[in-house]
Order: C-alpha cells, then sequence, then structure tokens
C-alpha cells in the first residue's frame, strides 16, 4: 500500500485539532473552526435529519476521527453501526501524540485494526476500511447516512467523479442522505444526474453554503 504524504498537526480557529497535507496544501477539517464545521455540517445537517432508531453511517474519509467522535457523543438513544474509508489511516504514532493532546475518544476509534468491527461504547459499533474510495461498492444498499468528507475536489477530483457518486447513491438506503462541505455547481450537477435530490443548506462559518443530497 502506498504511503500517505507527510501531514502535520494544528489547531484550527475553534482550538479543535486538524492536520494539513502540505503536498496537496489541504487540511482535514476547516482551519477555521474543525469542530464547528464538522458538527454543523455532518451531525446538524446528516444525523439529525434521520429519523430512525437505528443508523448505518458511511464516513467517506476517516482523519483524524473527530466526525466519528462527535457521532458517537450525540447519538442519543439511537444504534450506530459506523462504517470509515480511509486509504491513509493515521499511523501509531501520529495517534500515541493524538491521544496526548487529551483526545482520547478520537484516539480509541483511530486505533482500530482495518477490518475489525469493535463496539466502542454500547449501540456504537466502528469498522474502518483502507479501500481507494475508487474501489468502492456495494452489492446491495445499506446506509442511511454518508459523510462525504474527502478532500476538495480542486485537490483530488478523481474523488468527485460521476462514478463515485453513482457508487455512494447505490450504497444509500431509500430515504438516506449524503452531506458534504463541497457546494460547487459542478459536483451539485453530478450528484443530481445520478439520481440525487440536491439541497443547498447554509454553509458553516467563512462558507455560504453546504450540500445534502437525498435518494428519494
Amino acid at each position: 500500500m502506498k504511503q500517505a504524504s507527510p501531514r502535520n498537526f494544528t489547531t484550527s480557529s475553534d482550538g479543535s485539532l486538524t492536520m494539513w497535507v502540505p503536498k496537496l496544501d489541504e487540511h482535514y477539517h476547516s482551519i477555521h473552526g474543525a469542530i464547528t464545521e464538522s458538527q454543523h455540517v455532518f451531525i446538524d445537517a446528516g444525523l439529525a435529519a434521520i429519523d430512525k432508531d437505528a443508523i448505518c453511517v458511511l464516513e467517506v474519509g476517516l482523519g483524524t476521527a473527530l466526525n466519528a467522535k462527535l457521532t458517537l457523543e450525540q447519538k442519543g438513544d439511537k444504534v450506530i453501526d459506523y462504517y470509515a474509508l480511509e486509504k491513509f489511516p493515521l499511523n501509531p504514532s501520529e495517534i500515541k501524540e493524538i491521544k496526548a493532546m487529551g483526545h482520547e475518544a478520537e484516539a480509541q476509534i483511530l486505533a482500530v485494526s482495518p477490518g475489525e468491527k469493535q463496539e466502542i461504547v454500547p449501540g456504537f459499533q466502528f469498522e474502518l476500511s483502507t479501500k481507494d474510495l475508487r474501489e468502492f461498492k456495494v452489492e446491495q444498499p445499506r446506509f442511511d447516512l454518508i459523510y462525504f468528507d474527502a478532500f476538495a475536489p480542486s485537490a483530488q477530483p478523481e474523488l468527485w467523479s460521476e462514478q463515485i457518486f453513482q457508487n455512494m447513491y447505490d450504497a444509500l438506503l431509500p430515504g438516506g442522505a449524503l452531506v458534504t462541505y463541497c457546494a460547487k455547481g459542478v459536483v451539485k450537477r453530478t450528484m443530481k444526474a445520478v439520481g440525487f435530490e440536491v439541497e443547498a443548506l447554509p454553509g458553516p462559518p467563512r462558507k455560504r453554503e453546504m450540500t445534502r443530497a437525498w435518494k428519494r
């Protein structure tokens, strides 16, 4: 497997953790507030919008496990089956550093070995896959919610293609939703082309809009 590009820990404007990948000039989370953006996009517009007691979540881009940690903390009485795709998961030394910074919940999630399903707390099952997103395809719909948190189209356009979104659409159960920070017109048109019903929602700080796409 290819090695991840060098990456460095940094702090976003709300004091929360993110990472910077110099080769792509991309951050894992918003530098204007990692927790603020994740809460707004993935929890408030995503998790809270799915009216089911048991939810199967797919995350594209686990990163520092911030979205998974927020989902765990705010799941309430819901039962969550959480499946994350991350081609280049954090290595043991990076996980150790995250834990030393006080992010123990994230470290616990990040320490789960790929392919091993683990119950992090009662009602929250977690599994990691290092499969390339371009190779990910399910035989039948299984997810209620997709957190699409890949690097921006300008950095990795191949992850925002029509084929990728067709696979995402096919992976969702009817009534399921995909949420992403990205609101580019070309991305929304691509989603619509594969069958999504697309909503433009108010974005987090420094972003005018975000996107929620439904499989009706």
